[in-house]
């Protein structure tokens, strides 16, 4: 696919982000280890482009773009500009829209499903809505081929009917089971809640609402300018196209694209409270605890972070063609975002590693 920017645009945006990164002085070594490292991972694992960005006390102070967005064509990757596939990324985007109905008194997490949708057929257990939200309720995950689905639904409802008459994994708060079909559910709920249809809502309710102009559902059949190219390794390790795919039956839990640029205002959004409340932010960023006390290192739409002394939530994302990196540590006003083109990318340590440079760059 070959990616359309005017050369005009092309120049403000490098004008723009090596300024950005040359007054940056006190990040200089941070940068150059966080270049190496990803440029490294690049080429080791054949990954075709990459795009990352890191924000401090809310600006961005490194955004680059590593390799190419279209091969065939040589078109690389544009900092903050290429749309990339953030595959379960898109959880939190759907918690944002959730939360903005929790705020209006539209939607209480505690309810049952069947509150908001009578007809969802009946299970052995009662399941709400922060249960399907962390994980805890049952509800399965892909089977067989479902990841590789490539049919249109032209619904919400429609997609349900993919898992809607399976049984539960087990009595809901009971286990943690990573379940994509569950946010289609919820985007089920926001759209009874609310009366009007998902994609719509959280478009003016989350992307306009934060200027996220970049953040968009994935059309398979759409022209969508900027939008990445995908591919995979094959079996004999050569990169090649991924498969062609459509989303449309995973919107909610995955099936956005979006930007470096937009997912840090996505994020500086949630480091405090304003466009959330603050008991709804945190709510969704405090881990759920199991009927056995056990913790599941998740919220609702957001997975808790711990390491190094650092505490903070974000999300990662796989997908077709797509592999993302997406944490916020709002102690130390911070946020990160890796994306890449490749289903085979393996960031390994290296979102840690990025964290901790930038945080010692800041200290010093």
């Amino acid at each position: 696919m070959k990616l359309r920017v005017s050369i005009i645009a092309l120049f403000l945006i490098a004008c723009c982000f090596g300024c950005s990164n040359n007054n940056e002085s006190e990040y200089r070594s941070a940068i150059e280890k966080s270049k190496q490292l990803l440029d490294s991972i690049r080429i080791a694992q054949q990954i075709p482009g990459i795009d990352a960005a890191v924000a401090i006390d809310g600006k961005i102070v490194w955004s680059e773009g590593f390799g190419y967005a279209d091969l065939e064509h040589e078109v690389k990757v544009i900092p903050g500009v290429t749309k990339f596939r953030i595959g379960s990324v898109s959880k939190p985007l759907t918690s944002a829209a959730l939360g903005k109905l929790i705020d209006a008194g539209k939607i209480d997490l505690d309810e049952s499903v069947y509150t908001y949708l009578p007809d969802f057929p009946k299970k052995k257990y009662p399941i709400t809505l922060k249960q399907i939200s962390g994980h805890i309720a049952g509800i399965r995950h892909y089977r067989g081929s479902e990841f590789l689905m490539n049919q249109r639904f032209n619904s919400v409802s429609s997609s349900l009917s993919i898992f809607e008459d399976d049984t539960l994994l087990f009595a809901p708060g009971t286990d943690y089971s990573y379940s994509s079909y569950g946010f289609n559910l919820l985007s089920a709920v926001i759209e009874k809640a609310n009366d009007e249809a998902f994609l719509p809502f959280i478009q003016r309710e989350v992307f306009s609402a934060l200027n996220m102009s970049s953040t968009c559902p994935d059309f398979n059949d759409s022209i969508i300018y900027n939008r990445t190219s995908f591919y995979e390794l094959s079996n004999n390790k050569k990169v090649v196209n991924a498969p062609s795919v459509d989303n449309s039956y995973k919107w909610a839990g995955g099936g956005f694209l979006s930007t470096t640029t937009d997912l840090i205002k996505f994020g500086e959004a949630h480091m405090t409270e304003g466009f959330l409340s603050a008991s709804t932010l945190k709510e969704f960023t405090t881990s759920q605890v199991l009927a056995n006390g056990d913790s599941t290192s998740y919220g609702v739409g957001w997975r808790t972070y711990k390491h190094d002394g650092l505490h903070g939530y974000g999300h990662t994302g796989g997908s077709v063609g797509g592999i993302t990196a997406f944490r916020i540590y709002p102690e130390e006003r911070l946020i990160l975002v890796l994306l890449s083109n490749s289903s085979d990318t393996k960031y390994g340590e290296a979102g840690d590693k990025i964290v901790n440079w930038f945080l010692s760059s800041s200290k010093k």
